[in-house]
């Protein structure tokens, strides 16, 4: 499995906004400099954000964009199903058309599988992925 460029995109857009909440407002132009995505791109996951509730817009002479909440309260799952979608492996979970769907036994399992991924998804917050990575050394 692998994210689309645009949740990937999404992913690293918000976490530049996250460098900017102790901070001002930015805006998509700014979050397309910092990460040397193109600035179409960033808007388009910008206003998916947005509609998500992830991201605010706020206009006037101090306007601009900032998080719609604390970089904490956000996590990866969020962000990943603001541009995806709800988080399922497996198309016939939502509805999808699927050629042994009428003797299908793993079926039942993937709710289990989803609600596995989600959560760990979900336990990557949007400080985290803000933060500068640092290797561990080996003790």
């Amino acid at each position: 499995m692998r994210l689309s460029n645009l949740a990937d995109y999404a992913v690293v857009t918000m976490s530049a906004a996250a460098r900017h909440c102790g901070g001002g407002r930015t805006s998509a132009g700014e979050l397309a400099v910092e990460t040397g995505l193109p600035a179409p791109t960033v808007a388009k996951v910008v206003s998916k954000l947005t509609a998500a509730g992830l991201l605010r817009s706020v206009r006037g002479a101090h306007g601009g964009l900032q998080l719609a909440r604390p970089a904490a309260a956000i996590s990866l799952a969020d962000i990943v199903e603001a541009v995806e979608g709800p988080i399922a492996l497996a198309a016939c979970i939502d509805g999808g058309e699927c050629a042994v769907d009428h003797d299908c036994r793993v079926r039942p399992h993937w709710p289990i599988v989803n609600e596995t991924l989600r959560g760990a998804l979900a336990g990557v917050t949007l400080t985290r992925l803000a933060q500068d990575y640092e290797p561990e050394t080996p003790a």
